[in-house]
């Protein structure tokens, strides 16, 4: 029971010491380059301060978060959609994976950032181009795990469930998608963080708003205090879409054990 306490009192403890860690390098890379290149740590709360109560260009910076949250939510539940779908047909339906698998494994290594051009091009500057920069990075995630998912269901799990008289339907709707489950949801929680990555990079190069236009903008001016407090919050809210994604994943999948 004691040996139990300390290590619960370590693992408590770890979280903390890690942030001193990189707040002491922090705070030593700042003091080696005289706060120039590296801001000091208070001087990022007060432009983290002044960025969430004062415009950043044009809008404030909850305002540049909205744009950038609706143009992943819109494309990343597009593609979960299609993707999850696809993925389980593929994995159900040899046939369906016969005429599908050839033109998606030529499609699948071309990385989402190469679709910026044309998405620019065909789309313009609007909301349009962000969104298909979205799907297409978290399309082919979702697609993966699903048919990974789906390929590797215990056969002895549908061969009880036709033993005892299930349907087609039943076996794939009673049987199969509850054991891939787990997979589809670990394409879910990688397909929103790189879904988030990718509106970030194809927000570098063509938004006028949005948490990646912040880095440009701030580049612009100089402004490496800035810069952080923008990488910050890109990193903060693609910490939360993930731990959302898990606290749902532990609600609709109970039975899934967790290395403790």
């Amino acid at each position: 029971m004691a040996a139990q306490k300390i290590f619960l009192t370590k693992k408590n403890i770890m979280p903390f010491l890690s942030f001193f860690v990189v707040l002491c390098i922090w705070l030593y890379a700042a003091w080696r380059t005289g706060g120039t290149l590296v801001p000091y740590p208070a001087q990022v709360w007060k432009q983290a301060v002044k960025m969430y109560t004062e415009p950043v260009g044009s809008i404030t910076i909850w305002g540049h978060i909205g744009y950038s949250m609706s143009r992943v939510l819109t494309g990343y539940c597009c593609a979960v959609c299609l993707g999850v779908s696809l993925g389980l047909a593929r994995g159900w339906f040899p046939l369906v994976d016969s005429i599908v698998k050839p033109i998606f494994e030529i499609l699948r290594p071309i990385p989402s950032l190469a679709w910026v051009p044309l998405a620019l091009l065909w789309l313009g500057t609007g909301q349009g181009p962000m969104v298909v920069i979205c799907f297409v990075a978290s399309f082919v995630i979702a697609t993966l795990t699903s048919y990974t998912g789906m390929r590797y269901v215990d056969a002895l799990l549908i061969d009880a469930a036709r033993s005892f008289g299930a349907t087609r339907r039943q076996q794939f709707f009673n049987v199969a998608l509850p054991a891939c489950l787990p997979a589809i949801f670990t394409g879910l929680q990688q397909g929103i963080g790189v879904s988030w990555m990718a509106v970030v990079a194809a927000e570098l190069v063509g938004a006028r708003e949005g948490v990646g236009y912040i880095i440009i903008y701030s580049m612009d001016l100089g402004r490496p205090d800035m810069t952080i407090v923008g990488m910050a919050t890109i990193g903060t809210i693609g910490a939360l879409l993930a731990t959302a994604l898990r606290m749902l994943e532990r609600k609709l999948c109970p039975w899934r054990r967790h290395l403790v």
